[in-house]
């Protein structure tokens, strides 16, 4: 049900046709929750079924047409009722964890080349956080200029605030990521040098 509602928060700034929609997602919430087109397009169905959006057929050039999608007053509650409602977490779903919990079954360069592929694509997902701070802090983000042009000016430095605060949280969270890759690769290590026995570590021992 997310997904919906994070749709509802680029339509609440203003209309968007479908394609828009997709773009504007991809560069904003979609880096906090992932949707492909084959999802967007259906739950946004969905929704004008149910009146939390409604499309507008424009014409585009002569002959071709768009569908330009507003947020209704239900849309709006429904949104605003979603934010003041306690969220409910799922089960976590980790494929890189899972595939960790099992690497005695690898081999030491399978294993290897396990963290350090976890590594690199963190390190990317690290750039991208940081390079989305630079830009919130220079303002330099289309949907965040898009946000802050129908947002009142007393609440304009609340809204930056806490669109960087999400961003450092994922900036966090890619540090983790990659300090964990680099423990598991020194594990990896440890155990070869060891026969497969896994090293005692230093505090236990004294």
């Amino acid at each position: 049900m997310s997904l919906r509602y994070a749709l509802l928060a680029l339509l609440r700034v203003g209309p968007l046709s479908g394609y828009e929609l997709q773009k504007q997602f991809s560069m904003s919430v979609g880096h906090v929750w992932h949707a492909p087109d084959s999802q967007i397009y259906p739950e946004l169905r969905k929704m004008e079924a149910e009146n939390l959006i409604e499309g507008e057929e424009q014409p585009r050039g002569q002959r071709a047409t768009r569908r330009l999608y507003h947020v209704t007053d239900t849309g709006n509650q429904a949104f605003l009722d979603w934010m003041q409602t306690p969220l409910e977490y799922a089960r976590v779903r980790d494929p890189a964890h899972l595939r960790a919990a099992y690497l005695e079954a690898a081999s030491p360069e399978a294993a290897r080349a396990f963290f350090r592929r976890h590594k690199e694509q963190w390190e990317s997902e690290l750039a991208q956080w940081e390079g989305e701070l630079q830009r919130i802090d220079q303002v330099d983000n289309p949907m965040l200029v898009r946000r802050l042009a129908v947002t009142d000016p007393a609440d304009r430095e609340r809204t930056i605030a806490f669109k960087r605060f999400t961003y450092e949280g994922l900036v966090d969270r890619a540090l983790v990521e990659i300090a964990w890759a680099r423990r598991g690769l020194e594990l990896v290590d440890a155990l070869e040098a060891s026969g497969g026995t896994r090293p005692v570590p230093s505090a236990a021992r004294s």
